[in-house]
C-alpha cells in the first residue's frame, strides 16, 4: 500500500522510517539498461574493427600518364588467400584505375607492386579493402558514365 505522505513532507527521519527515501527501482534499472546497451555496442564496434586484415599503401609512383606504380603492404592473421581492391582518383574524386589483385596463401604479411594502369594521372592511391574473396565489400568503380575502365594490370 502507498504512502499516503510525499517524502517532501515528512521529516527526513520519517521519510527514511518508512522507505520513501530510497530511489525508485525504475531509474537504476533503466539506468543499468543503458550502460549493458552501450557497453555491447562499444564491443561490436570493437571486434567488428579490429578484422584479422590490414592493408597500407607504403609508395606509389606517378611518373607516367598511363599507369601508376603502387606497393603495398598487407597484414593478415593465417595465411589465408585475399583479393585486394586498388583505386587511383583524379584531383575531383573520379576514378582513374580500379583493379581487383590477389594475393596467394603464405605469409603473414606481404608486400606487393602492382602496376595499376589508368586513364589519366592519377592524385591519389589507395586500397580500398583487402578480405577473402567471397567476403571482399568495397565501393564499386566510380568511373564518369560512358567511360570504360581500363584493363588490369599495366603492362608494356
Amino acid at each position: 500500500m502507498p504512502s499516503p505522505f510525499r517524502k517532501d513532507q515528512l521529516s527526513p527521519e520519517m521519510a527514511h522510517r518508512y522507505g520513501l527515501d530510497r530511489a525508485p527501482w525504475g531509474t537504476a534499472v533503466l539506468v543499468l539498461s543503458v550502460i549493458c546497451v552501450f557497453a555491447a555496442v562499444l564491443g561490436w564496434i570493437g571486434v567488428s574493427m579490429a578484422s584479422g586484415v590490414r592493408a597500407r599503401v607504403l609508395t606509389w609512383d606517378d611518373s607516367a600518364t598511363d599507369h601508376v606504380t603502387v606497393e603495398i603492404e598487407v597484414q593478415r592473421d593465417g595465411a589465408a588467400a585475399l583479393d585486394c581492391v586498388i583505386r587511383a582518383q583524379d584531383r575531383t574524386h573520379i576514378d582513374t584505375g580500379y583493379a581487383t589483385t590477389s594475393i596467394a596463401p603464405g605469409a603473414s604479411t606481404v608486400r606487393i607492386s602492382y602496376a595499376l594502369r589508368t586513364i589519366a594521372p592519377a592524385f591519389t592511391v589507395e586500397v580500398l579493402g583487402c578480405a577473402p574473396p567471397d567476403e571482399l565489400r568495397v565501393a564499386p568503380p566510380q568511373f564518369p558514365p560512358g567511360v570504360v575502365a581500363p584493363s588490369q594490370p599495366y603492362s608494356e
